[in-house]
């Protein structure tokens, strides 16, 4: 008999915490809406597991694990069967040592949180019976890649620029919806849709458009809670170059109508979902990789530097480009310099769990759009969702031709070409060990 649970915890922390998702330094100043850790726990009564959506930009490897200890210990759950999802919202706080420093005894009592959270969703475990539905949500998610016409590839080119040819392919507009009946317990919605929530900006902590998600559709259905999960969005974002010049496409009004038609699209579906397996047992499992690094010479160090020293001297103007060019370059020199002394290798895993017809596979990182869809169309279940960022946050994960392209995320990530065909295989044998059974935890 399969039993799912819920609980929610605020994880809003301190004001004058750094802020992370840019490359420069940003501290809080302010509430704009509350941040929340979402957990659903699964349990056939043999093994169980603990699905967590953070609104946070991401957990490195290294904080993911200790969260999952933290979970596990107590728990009792394994941390194998801990998944750890981050909505990747940018007005959060900084919770690993990339370019803004963490706060330790935020993360030492968020990780406690989230425990207590784990714990709380257990005890209210019931019976659940699955249901599913898939719909789209149209103009919400735009690829960011362009080719302009001078040939070159360009990440955000912005509004309106006349030197655009065209997108570097084309969104997933796909909107999922895994719909869970509780015995004498409340409705959980579990959504999948996926596109980069960067949409507000500033000091102020905010959800993003993630929140309003669930806001939204916890408004229009009393009684139910939603749990919002983003999919492969590395290379896309809300920004749509051609709309109107009266349309800013951007700001807090824009990140609460995205979450409204994203639930909207939902709310279409949501009194017409097929019902699913249910009695199928939880699975998890994960699939370790080596990754090669994108390490440079010596030289190409050395000019990185040079870069660095310009962007933290505030001479952004002397750096020879400009828009998302500069943020390119500073991306990528600060990329060549932390990679100076290696490693030659990564260690990634590509995470899958299941339970009934229902399983959600994930990557620790920002894949592009390709991978999401590769490892859906692939999946044996009836109900398969993408999460990127799933135990780790360990940079973008493009394509083998965004690498032959170009453009910030390529330039960017730590990863030699061929992630992505790395991690694709592995989520899909990943999918394929947990529904087959052989092996499986």
């Amino acid at each position: 008999m399969l039993e799912v649970g819920f609980a929610r915890v605020n994880i809003t922390p301190q004001f004058g915490v750094n802020l992370q998702g840019y490359y420069y330094e940003r501290h809080a100043d302010g509430i704009l809406d509350p941040l929340y850790g979402n957990v659903i726990a699964v349990s056939d009564g043999e093994r169980t597991a603990a699905l967590l959506s953070l609104d946070i930009i991401g957990l490195q490897k290294s904080e993911a694990d200790r969260a999952r200890k933290v979970i596990a210990e107590r728990t009792g759950i394994p941390e194998d069967a801990v998944f750890l999802c981050a909505t990747h919202i940018h007005t959060g706080p900084a919770m690993s040592p990339t370019t803004d420093d963490p706060d330790p005894v935020y993360n030492k009592f968020v990780y406690m949180k989230l425990g207590d959270a784990v714990a709380l969703a257990l005890a209210d475990r019931s019976e659940a019976k699955l249901s599913y539905s898939a719909n789209e949500c149209k103009n919400i998610s735009f690829i960011r890649r362009y080719r302009m016409k001078d040939g070159s590839i360009r990440t955000n080119p912005g509004r309106h620029n006349p030197q655009i040819d065209h997108p570097i392919g084309a969104p997933d507009e796909t909107v999922q919806l895994l719909k869970i009946e509780r015995r004498n317990k409340p409705e959980l919605l579990l959504v999948n849709f996926q596109v980069h929530p960067d949409v507000i900006g500033g000091c102020k902590f905010s959800a993003d458009y993630p929140g309003f998600v669930r806001s939204t559709l916890e408004s229009c259905l009393p009684g139910v809670n939603a749990v919002y999960i983003n999919g492969a969005q590395g290379d896309t974002n809300h920004i749509d170059v051609n709309c109107p010049e009266w349309d800013q496409n951007s700001g807090y009004a824009h990140a609460i109508h995205m979450g409204r038609s994203i639930a909207g699209s939902v709310l279409q579906i949501y009194g017409k979902t097929k019902p699913i397996d249910s009695e199928t047992g939880v699975r998890y499992t994960h699939r370790d990789v080596q990754i090669p690094s994108s390490r440079v010479d010596a030289s190409k160090v050395r000019e990185a530097e040079k870069i660095i020293a310009l962007h933290e001297s505030g001479r952004d103007c002397d750096i020879p480009e400009k828009g998302m060019g500069v943020v390119t370059l500073v991306a990528e020199a600060y990329r060549m310099k932390r990679l100076e002394n290696g490693p030659d290798s990564f260690d990634m895993s590509a995470w899958a769990l299941s339970f009934g017809g229902f399983a959600i596979a994930g990557l620790p990182g920002e894949p592009f759009t390709q991978i999401g869809r590769s490892v859906k169309a692939a999946s044996p279940f009836e109900a398969t969702f993408f999460a990127c960022l799933t135990n780790g946050s360990e940079g973008y994960l493009p394509t083998a031709n965004a690498y032959e392209e170009g453009g910030y995320e390529a330039r960017s990530s730590r990863f030699r070409s061929g992630v992505a065909e790395i991690l694709i295989r592995s989520a899909q044998e990943a999918l394929a060990q947990i529904h087959g059974k052989c092996g499986s935890k």
